[in-house]
This record gives C-alpha cells, structure tokens and sequence, in this order.
C-alpha cells in the first residue's frame, strides 16, 4: 500500500513531506510489534496514527482500544487499565476486566500517556517489558499480548527533568518516534484542508460552500494556526453558518482569526511566561491577585509601624489616616472589582475608614489566602458550566484529572452534583 493509498483510506489531507514521512513511518512500523509514540502539538490530528498502525498490523482483526489517560481521575487509572478484584475498593461491587485484559491480541492507544500517575507509570512499564500486570487487589500475575502506541502534546524530556515522568518507560515507548508536523509547517495543505471542511459543512447545513478571494487566501496560509488543524475546522464551520455572502475577503476572516496570533494552549506554556509575552485572561487574575498580596504585606508593615509609634506616645490617628490612604491609593487601582469576562469575581478593597481602633487586628484575616481565591474561581466556573467537568477544566487549562483532585480537594462534589440539575 501506498502513502497515497493510506491518506485516502484514512481520510488524510495534505500534501506536506513532513505529513507523508510521519504516514511512511507509521506504515513501515506497522507490521511489527514494536511500542511507538507519537509527539505533536494539541489538534494536529495524532489519533489517526495508532488506527493507521493498528489497521495496517497482523492484529487489525484484534481490539482496538483508544484511552484518553488525561480523562481519567488518578484513583481510577489503575483499574480502567488493569481491572480490579471484587472489594478491592469502595464501590468495586464485582470484578472488572481491564482494557489490557480486554484488548489482549489487540492494540491499546494511550492518548496523553505523559498525564499518567508515577505509580501507574510503573505497572506500564512492567507490561511494556514483560506482558505481566496484576489486578488492583489481585496478587496473581496476569498476562497479556497487547500492542501499545502512546502520544502526547507535552514535552516529555521537560516532565521527565520535573519527575512527572519515567526516563525508563520513556525509552520504552519511544522505541520508534512519529512526529506529527504542526500546521504552520504545513502551509502548502492549510487551503487543501479549508476547501475540504468548506465542503463538509455545505452539505451538512445545506448551503453553498464558501469561497476565499485571493488575499484572504494569503491570509489564511500565513496564519500561525496555533489549535492547528481543529482551529482551522472551526473558523471555517464559523465562516459558514454565520457569513451570508459565500465569497470570504481577508478584512471578513480576519474577524474570525485571534489578534494576537499566538497560542493560548496549555501544552505552549512556558515556564517563562506565556508565548511572546502575552498574558491569557487567567495568567492576568494571578498576576493580579500576586501584586495585591504583596500590597497588602506592605499595608501590615505600615499599621505595625504606626502601632509601634502608638506604643511610644507617638501615636495620631490623623496621621494614620493620611499614611494609609496614601499608600493604598499608590498601591492599589480605586476601582471595586476585578473584571473577568465582563463580570467582578472578587473585592480586593478592604475599608478602612472608622477602623482604625481595630487595627491590632491579625491582617490575614481580612485578605483571601491564594487557595481559597483559586478554590472560589473554581466553583464560579463549575456554577457556570453546570457541573460541565470537561468545559471547566479547558476553561482552566488543565486536564480533567487535575480538575477532579480539586474538586476532591475542595469537596465540590455536592455542588457539581447541584449544578447539573
């Protein structure tokens, strides 16, 4: 089979040398047994390769099983991967087979693989080396025959330097690479794939597909496409339902494309700050909320030090007065809130006026400790959604797995439960 032959079989639009070595690759792979990662930014279309391995493999006839690893909470990753004996845990009401008992002869796609607990990393990597797993709460040894290709968005050398992630299971899995080019690298297929999803979504919503002119072809070529190919999918599903006029001039899709031309995915977030120094809205409220502590440490400074003239027959609530309102206005903007989405989510104005014999006050008991703001962030957004765990944790920008440990943290499940209804 040719590559020709596969992009048409598996629906793959491109022309790219860099897309047709990643799908050489998959193909040349895909008789043997060997464990492949696939590496690619988020949206680039990875999934597609395990499936092209998998069909393409002695074991198309066997399971086939695609696990998104970052989906699931860390309590129960053990158990959807390797199953569990019955009591083993509250709730485990009856034995349960694992998806490497279930796809034993088959093929198990690993999609975030990096997101994986460290302990469940060390049953992977026992399965990877010798076929053996044991069932949580079982100490019989289970074999399986399971081909695995994993993939990630994230950097695994930066999460192995972190201690997120095994260098032994890295080199385990990595035993051959299949890197999924991004779109700006693929300038010669981004108009390919417009026409394709034009098409697609004219005959789904009944319209005729819409055109670019010259220059809005420029445009769209020339674009940084930071959500690649999924991006691309919905500016044009955009483009057509809400675009009466069927011909797109560059002024018309630049309102559908991000000013700042950048990426504000998680997995293109450096330690360093966001990509080309732009601040997302959720990097602006705690860069905020910093600089409010560390005003508010500057506030206790000058009450004690006022408290400690006090002390020595110094003291003058006049002067009080104008030093704290001095200050405050200095460090802190005058307005009431911070806006967020076009709605106030807390009051980092504390009064002091008429206060000032309470001033022997502990401060902290007026400021919201950094948790408690982020716990009260979460739950805004949770109310929001309606307990949509999914859309929250993109809202957030982190993995849904990240988002259940705080709402187990924060003991939010009453309110996710009330949220829904």
């Amino acid at each position: 089979m040719t590559v020709k032959e596969v992009k048409q079989r598996f629906g793959i639009i491109g022309q790219s040398p860099l897309l047709e070595l990643a799908i050489h690759t998959a193909m040349q792979v895909a008789p043997t047994d060997i464990t492949v990662l696939i590496t690619g930014e988020s949206g680039v279309g990875k999934e597609v390769f395990p499936q092209i391995i998998h069909q393409l493999s002695a074991r198309k006839h066997g399971t086939y099983i695609a696990v998104n690893c970052g989906a699931i909470p860390e309590g129960t990753i053990d158990s959807e991967l390797f199953g569990h004996e019955k009591g083993s845990f509250t709730g485990a009401h009856e034995a349960r087979k694992g998806y490497f008992e279930v796809a034993n002869g088959g093929t198990i796609f690993l999609d975030e693989v990096a997101d994986l607990p460290l302990s469940t990393q060390v049953r992977l990597l026992r399965v990877l080396e010798s076929g053996e797993f044991f069932k949580v709460g079982s100490s019989k040894v289970l074999k399986t025959d399971v081909r695995v290709v994993a993939a990630t968005n994230l950097n695994i050398m930066e999460s192995i330097q972190n201690g997120k992630f095994r260098e032994d299971l890295y080199y385990r899995l990595s035993t051959v690479p299949i890197i999924v080019p991004p779109l700006r690298n693929r300038k010669e297929d981004i108009f390919l794939l417009f026409r394709k999803f034009a098409s697609d979504f004219a005959d789904r919503y009944h319209m005729p597909p819409i055109e670019l002119d010259k220059e809005a072809q420029n445009l769209l070529s020339n674009f940084n496409w930071p959500g690649n190919i999924r991006q691309l999918k919905n500016v044009t599903e955009q483009l057509s339902i809400l675009e009466k006029n069927r011909m797109i001039n560059a002024d018309k899709l630049a309102n559908y494309l991000p000013q700042d031309n950048v990426s504000q995915l998680p997995v293109l977030f450096k330690s360093g700050g966001p990509v080309g120094g732009e601040l997302s809205e959720r990097d602006l409220l705690y860069k905020v909320l910093f600089d409010m502590r560390k005003d508010m440490t500057e506030l206790k400074k000058i009450v004690l030090e006022l408290m400690q003239n006090r002390e020595d027959g110094n003291f003058d609530n006049s002067q009080l007065m104008e030093r704290l309102y001095s200050d405050v206005n200095t460090a802190i903007p005058a307005t009431k809130s911070i806006p967020i989405q076009g709605k106030p989510l807390i009051n980092p104005i504390i009064s002091i006026e008429n206060k000032a014999e309470k001033a022997q006050e502990p401060m902290e008991e007026k400021v919201m400790t950094m948790e408690a703001m982020n716990a009260e962030y979460i739950r805004k957004l949770l109310i929001k959604n309606k307990g949509e765990k999914r859309k929250t944790a993109k809202e957030l920008g982190i993995s849904e797995r990240t988002l259940y440990r705080y709402i187990n943290d924060y003991g939010m499940e009453e309110l996710v439960e009330k949220s829904k209804q």
